[in-house]
């Protein structure tokens, strides 16, 4: 990868000219942005539950995926759900209480299976917009959606998944938060981009997870086959975008304070793993066992201790028990004692 050296106190002639090109460029959109807000802001008053938003009219100014996640984002987080969510254009929510939490859309995108039962019609396109959905699941909870191009999505608990309901234009993107496994059906004419703040995976066809809950200060994506194309925001004076890609077998981690990204070889069966109910840990320590248990069982575990933090664990847990009994396996190999208080709080001493 091509390193940017910048001298202190020195642009040359070729950074004065795109900072100049960032400037205007950012001069227009906020322009635009005020446009929208004039007209969003009554609606924002009327929001109850989560948002109740699948679609927003951005006008003739932009309809991109980032637009719509900035206008949502206050009211679409995934904590504030305490069902799966599926939130579809027209201000209907429909929660998934049912243990069968699969969602898949028709390749025409206008009809969309629910569960085991349940099927629902609505609009693809509405005044020359893109139509989005937003899949909201809960900490505690696990779901998958297949998208109208039948790529397929894991997603694990505390993530929301944007997506439009048909893919037009010469891109397929959706934008992640949380954590989902991803296995994309192949489209060299339509590249398969997996959005995040600062950051978007480039794909054809292959299958890998990610990793960008806001509560981390990384994102990480986990290879398993095909390949990967990593565009991130880079850490020079300019912020311009750089490039990564990675083969199977590969994790790259971009750090979000630093916008600074590196990548090794790693076991990639641990990050797919609690798609089949079962968490993988090798030499991993105890304060990230630990979170990826509150997450998966929505239940919040305090280490009282930062020695024991640190103590690293290698093994099998089946997720199919429940987390006091997790958590007594985990303690057999170790020396710690725990007590839950409060009905959904683990204290760990």
């Amino acid at each position: 990868m091509k390193e940017e050296n910048l001298r202190e106190g020195h642009i040359d002639q070729e950074e004065k000219e795109h900072l100049k090109q960032r400037i205007t460029s950012s001069i227009v959109k906020y322009q635009r942005y005020k446009k929208r807000i004039r007209y969003g802001i009554g609606a924002a008053a009327s929001i109850a539950f989560i948002g109740s938003i699948g679609f927003i009219n951005y006008g003739k100014d932009s309809s991109s995926i980032e637009d719509y996640v900035k206008a949502t984002e206050v009211n679409l987080k995934s904590e504030n759900a305490t069902e799966v969510t599926l939130i579809l254009d027209d201000d209907k929510n429909i929660n998934i209480d049912e243990d069968n939490t699969d969602i898949k859309y028709s390749n025409t995108g206008n009809k969309v299976k629910i569960g085991a039962l349940k099927e629902v019609d609505q609009a693809t396109i509405k005044n020359n917009e893109i139509v989005y959905n937003t899949l909201i699941v809960p900490f505690g909870r696990r779901s998958q959606i297949e998208l109208s191009d039948g790529s397929k999505v894991w997603l694990n608990s505390g993530s929301k998944l944007v997506y439009p309901v048909i893919f037009k234009g010469k891109n397929r993107e959706v934008y992640l938060e949380g954590e989902g496994i991803f296995d994309v059906v192949h489209n060299k004419k339509q590249p398969f981009i997996v959005k995040a703040e600062n950051h978007e995976i480039e794909v054809l066809g292959t299958t890998f997870n990610v990793s960008n809950y806001p509560d981390d200060d990384y994102i990480s994506t986990t290879l398993k086959s095909g390949s990967v194309q990593i565009n991130y925001k880079g850490n020079s004076f300019l912020g311009r975008t750089k490039t990564m890609q990675i083969s199977p077998g590969t994790q790259a981690v971009y750090t979000k304070t630093a916008s600074a990204i590196s990548a090794e070889k790693v076991d990639v069966d641990k990050y797919f793993s609690w798609r089949q109910g079962v968490f993988i840990f090798k030499r991993d320590n105890l304060k990230y066992i630990m979170k990826r248990l509150s997450r998966y069982y929505n239940v919040d575990i305090v280490i009282n201790d930062k020695i024991l933090e640190k103590q690293t664990f290698s093994g099998y847990l089946d997720l199919k028990e429940d987390v006091g009994n997790v958590v007594k396996i985990i303690k057999e190999t170790a020396n710690f004692e725990y007590a839950k208080q409060n009905g959904n709080q683990i204290i760990i001493n």
